[in-house]
């Protein structure tokens, strides 16, 4: 690529949204066709779609043209664009950017108080397949059971999962109500397990323990997020291994792009692809991971029907 890739506009931003990686790598590995980023953000133009007055934190712009941009020089045809907490439940950024995805783009929601039944069909068709729960105390108030249960019920019948934020031992202390979730549940980035305790500790043995029931699936995103040693990320990409090897049908991967909310750099997303190569070492795995397990999750239609374009 010879343009980079962040666009500085918007707002200032808060500490610890800095601009994506201007110049990712071109990745060494060839994706296989149809793969999925299944966790990005488009964030703004706020000039189009301002962020929410009641948002924690303040991003760069982060449009739709960027992320297209971005997965054509990765060799990602299929996305799953997450609401972010900074648009709040306005989904007139999601629903614009899945209007204009030929198909190729799923969406995951953040279902509010004030999210009416005929807004949630609407979602529905536009190719929203999730709604998204945050336990993170920077975000938002962890949701109680009872605003969880009312979420379940606004969304019932569509066959929607109820994605996770989670962080440090969150995925433990939440481990009892995860299981008496209704239907598929998806953990974000891991549940950005704290690997000061090793891969062994109460969070990863709950994740795995969770994975075992059949219902939870796992993004094995994030692996700087959850790295104490920095890129390439040795310890956080020998979880996400782990984690594949141990439940390679109930995976998916993705860039996390833009990447806001951290500590430093944001990372280089070309590098984060050529990292899938050790995260999914042998070929069935890779296509089960980028390809197979998020047309599953996310109702895509078949691969075969969506070759990726290679534009790099």
């Amino acid at each position: 690529m010879t343009e980079p890739l962040a666009r500085l506009v918007g707002p200032v931003p808060s500490v610890g949204c800095p601009p994506p990686h201007p110049r990712p790598r071109t990745p060494k590995l060839r994706l296989p066709p149809g793969s999925c980023d299944t966790h990005c953000h488009i964030l703004g133009p706020t000039d189009v779609f301002p962020y929410a007055p009641e948002r924690t934190f303040t991003p760069l712009d982060a449009p739709k043209e960027q992320l297209h941009a971005l997965h054509a020089h990765l060799g990602i045809g299929r996305a799953v664009v997450v609401q972010s907490s900074c648009h709040g439940s306005d989904h007139r950024v999601l629903l614009d950017a899945l209007a204009g995805g030929g198909g190729r783009l799923r969406g995951v929601a953040l279902v509010g108080e004030t999210t009416t039944r005929a807004e949630i069909e609407e979602l529905h068709r536009a190719g929203v397949r999730a709604f998204r729960l945050n336990f993170l105390p920077h975000l938002r108030t962890a949701p109680t059971r009872a605003e969880i249960d009312s979420i379940l019920g606004r969304v019932d019948g569509l066959g929607w999962a109820a994605q996770l934020h989670v962080r440090g031992d969150g995925i433990a202390r939440l481990e009892d109500m995860v299981r008496r979730l209704p239907g598929r549940v998806v953990v974000d980035h891991m549940a950005r397990v704290d690997l000061a305790s090793g891969r062994d500790g109460p969070a990863p043995r709950s994740l795995r323990a969770l994975l075992d029931t059949g219902q939870v699936w796992v993004k094995v995103s994030g692996v700087d997020r959850v790295s104490r040693q920095g890129p390439p990320y040795a310890d956080g990409v020998a979880l996400a291994a782990s984690l594949v090897a141990h439940a390679p049908e109930r995976v998916v991967w993705g860039t996390d792009y833009p990447h806001v909310n951290i500590v430093g750099e944001a990372p280089d997303d070309g590098l984060l692809v050529e990292l899938v190569e050790r995260i999914a070492p042998d070929p069935t795995r890779l296509r089960r991971l980028m390809v197979d397990n998020p047309a599953e999750l996310f109702d895509f239609p078949p691969p075969s029907d969506d070759p990726v374009s290679d534009d790099r």
